[in-house]
């Protein structure tokens, strides 16, 4: 029997939303440049000042930052969780979250990059509703656009529907299942470890940022050996800004899926390009590569008084 999936509540005008640095140490004028953006949605943000503090290339030690994580949950003040920085450190903390009070105090969660880690495991162990999308950081220089699909995506429940203005068939055809995924390298680090995502049955989203051809496709086939992508439903690509010629990424895509009958579908302007649209992580949808369409079966989030 499937369990259901756990959404969190939609934010409100003067929500608190709590800033969290699970991974690397962060720019503090870019922080305060995110933080200004996050107020200027009409949310108010609250962070421990211990966020700024360092250890080596990590935001603090790993007991530090995961009990980050689990007080902004246990917090009933704060209504969602948006994440300062990716980086490197998220899969550290993974022993020491307390899985079972965030369970208990659903709430939206945003973040990408090496946040990955985190949005697949909370979908794993919590069945949480998390949300693919920018940290306070990049929020400091980005634009409108991804400014305006992350307010959706808070404050909204709406059924999304994404359409790339530039998409690319890699391999035809439709499918549906549960939205999984994020950035490549840091989901291919899982492997191995007790916190491995499980694709099968599901559509599998996948990005990434200055790796080469020859990389992305070492980290395929390790997935691909791993037994990774046994059972999956569909393939949607969002950027991979600095990874060399797409149509090499394309071509690598179609030779480690190529014997798989799913969709494969390119273009969507998610993660480190200039523009990041945030979406939903663990929610059902539709991938049709034929008429380039990503379709969501259900709201993300749920009204205060549901």
């Amino acid at each position: 029997m499937k369990k259901k999936a756990v959404k969190p509540y939609c934010l409100m005008p003067g929500d608190t939303v709590g800033i969290v640095a699970p991974a690397g140490p962060f720019d503090p004028k870019k922080f305060m440049k995110g933080k200004a953006v996050l107020e200027s949605m009409g949310f108010r943000t609250f962070f421990d000042e211990g966020i700024f503090q360092k250890y080596g290339f990590l935001a603090g030690t790993d007991i530090q930052r995961a009990d980050q994580v689990n007080r902004l949950f246990a917090d009933s003040a704060v209504k969602a969780v948006v994440c300062a920085r990716g980086g490197y450190g998220s899969m550290r903390i993974l022993p020491f979250l307390d899985y079972k009070t965030i369970k208990k105090n659903p709430k939206i969660f945003v973040g990408f990059s090496d946040i990955s880690v985190l949005l697949s495991v909370l979908h794993d162990r919590c069945r949480l509703v998390t949300f693919h999308g920018p940290v306070l950081t990049t929020l400091a220089n980005t634009d409108e656009q991804t400014v305006a699909a992350m307010r959706v995506a808070l404050t909204s429940n709406i059924i999304l529907e994404l359409k790339p203005e530039k998409g690319i068939v890699i391999k035809p055809g439709v499918s549906s299942g549960l939205v999984v995924g994020g950035n490549l390298t840091t989901l291919c680090h899982l492997v191995g470890t007790p916190y491995v995502p499980n694709f099968k049955g599901k559509i599998l989203f996948l990005e990434d940022r200055a790796e080469s051809p020859y990389r992305i496709d070492r980290m395929l086939t390790q997935m691909r050996l791993a037994g990774c992508f046994e059972g999956i439903k569909g393939l949607f690509l969002g950027s991979f800004e600095a990874c060399g010629e797409l149509d090499e990424i394309f071509r690598i895509v179609l030779e480690i899926f190529g014997d798989v009958n799913i969709p494969i579908l390119s273009g969507f302007e998610i993660g480190h390009g200039r523009i990041n649209i945030t979406i939903p992580i663990g929610l059902g949808a539709t991938l049709d590569a034929d008429r380039q369409i990503l379709t969501f079966h259900e709201r993300a989030n749920v009204t205060i008084n549901e």
